[in-house]
């Protein structure tokens, strides 16, 4: 079998674009504000041993499925999976409306670090920082519910934020998100790489970093510390729910899969190493500077850590202005190229469906994402609907995805041995049967326990003393909409040229013009040596 992909279906501009693309969705605002107090909740330095083994075991077997897959069927998530059957186009759909919904509260999380590294300039939040971010930044009301009535400190960001990545979206992966990446990754690199050596030199941290790395055995024997680290890497590789399959289908026929994921996956994983570093040296001064302890400050993930804890610090720290205005400046550029790559995953099955122009999907998408996005998330009780929906669709939705993706392909599909012949034929590491045992039986395993044990949790115990009533609008009722919307899209046809009658390339001979081609380059090697 032999054919092209998709008619005028763009491609990177080389491997390196394709590299810095992923790398870039891969490191986002989990590695900054997640990554540190996962690790730290679950046994600090004994958490790195369970986080390297599901790196191997979980992050790595599934970052390189979704390369074979996006790279053999040239497609959108979709697409891609209706080519490998056509009753798993669904699965396809599930992980673009993931994406959407990600999408939707992502960008105002990125609007946040904006207004704050304005904010940073003069230490605005004072002596409160949390007063400050829930009553002056948010306005969060006290009851919990919906509301429309705006907070400017944050719709005002969140709309140029939009502006902006509708801009990068319409210009497509060339002339957009690789220009954007080829500048926000090198700045992200050297704004956080000059905070933490700063923060290493400030009083109190060293006992921050051994907080951070000294180790708690005991942890180990407890299966949510496991259960913690798998979740956590599949969370940041960005697996599984369209991002490397889709950024994957853009890479040239001969392209190198296994060692670009390897280069991706070891990036991602040194820059969380180096943001825990930086966290937690920083935590360590705010410990000392209070006279207490990081076990009794108020938060170290996430929200609390970015806009209560941090700020706080920030104001109490020597040049805490400069530092602040380079925190929060990293946090937008993370947050923005992971976006982006969210985008995507949209713009490029809606392309493939309708036939649109990467302009027209990257408008119409941008203004369909962006108007739900502040209507929800710019108003008043924004907070309450972002942190209901991220913990489903992440702990719930994103994980069932990749469980299915798992099932479907190379289970019931039994693509896993055409899946490894193609990543063989073009990539520098080969994948054997260590590989199809991870894809087929470990990792299945290891997210279904996940899944279970999360939605089993939420069922009993609900989630953060939220109404039950909340949780079902917000958590379960946007999966169920998503669900039944992964039916509905997938009824339609495909408008695209070439979408349903394109075929993937023929393994064998993909596999001996890689093989030429490395020959041929190897004996130029040879010639140039010799004529030297």
């Amino acid at each position: 079998m032999s054919a092209t992909p998709p008619v005028h279906r763009e491609t990177w501009s080389g491997r390196s674009a394709f590299i810095i693309a992923a790398v870039s969705s891969a490191i986002g605002l989990g590695n900054i504000w997640r990554f540190p107090g996962v690790a730290y909740e679950n046994g600090g330095g004994a958490f790195l041993l369970p986080y390297l083994i599901a790196f191997v075991t979980a992050g790595l077997p599934i970052l390189f499925l979704d390369y074979a897959i996006g790279h053999r069927y040239r497609a959108s998530a979709p697409l891609a999976f209706r080519r490998i059957n056509r009753r798993f186009e669904p699965l396809g759909w599930w992980q673009v409306g993931l994406c959407y919904v990600i999408c939707i509260y992502y960008a105002v999380v990125i609007a946040w670090a904006l207004a704050y590294a304005v904010y940073a300039v003069t230490l605005a939040w004072g002596e409160d920082a949390v007063g400050f971010f829930l009553a002056e930044h948010l306005r969060r009301p006290a009851t919990v519910g919906f509301t429309f009535d705006f907070a400017p400190a944050v719709l005002i960001p969140l709309v140029l934020v939009w502006l902006t990545a509708v801009v990068a979206l319409a210009l497509g992966i060339r002339r957009g998100i690789d220009r954007v990446n080829r500048v926000t990754l090198p700045l992200l690199a050297v704004s956080f790489t000059a905070i933490v050596v700063y923060a290493l030199f400030l009083p109190g941290a060293v006992d921050g970093l051994n907080a951070f790395f000294t180790p708690s055995w005991a942890a180990l024997a407890d299966p949510a510390v496991w259960i913690a680290a798998y979740g956590h890497i599949f969370f940041s590789f960005s697996i599984a729910f369209g991002i490397m399959l889709t950024y994957s289908s853009y890479l040239r026929r001969k392209s190198d899969l296994t060692g670009s994921g390897l280069v991706v996956a070891f990036s991602n994983t040194s820059f969380e190493l180096l943001a825990g570093i930086g966290v937690f040296a920083t935590l360590g001064f705010l410990a000392s500077a209070q006279g207490s302890t990081i076990d009794e400050l108020e938060s170290i993930q996430g929200v609390g850590l970015a806009f209560m804890t941090y700020p706080t610090l920030l104001s109490q720290m020597p040049g805490g202005q400069i530092i602040g205005v380079l925190f929060f400046v990293a946090l937008v550029l993370a947050g923005f190229s992971s976006l982006l790559s969210i985008l995507q995953v949209q713009s490029s099955a809606v392309q493939d469906k309708t036939g649109w122009s990467t302009r027209r999907a990257g408008v119409a998408l941008g203004i369909a994402t962006a108007v739900p996005s502040i209507l929800l998330f710019a108003t008043t009780s924004g907070l309450y609907t972002l942190d209901v929906v991220d913990a489903f669709v992440n702990n719930i939705g994103v994980v069932l995805s990749a469980i299915l993706t798992l099932l479907l392909v190379v289970i019931v599909g039994r693509k896993g041995p055409e899946l490894a012949r193609h990543l063989n034929a073009v990539s520098s590491l080969r994948v054997g049967p260590l590989w199809r045992v991870m894809v087929t039986v470990v990792t299945p395993v290891i997210l279904t326990v996940i899944l279970v044990t999360g939605a089993y949790g939420y069922i009993v115990d609900g989630y953060g003393g939220l109404p039950t009533w909340f949780l079902g609008v917000a958590g379960w009722g946007v999966l169920a909409v998503l669900a039944v919307l992964s039916g509905v899209l997938s009824l339609g046809t495909y408008r695209r040229q070439g979408a349903l009658t394109t075929e993937p390339d023929d393994t064998e001979q993909l596999a001996r013009e890689v093989q030429a081609d490395r020959q041929r380059a190897l004996q130029q090697r040879d010639e140039r040596k010799a004529s030297r």
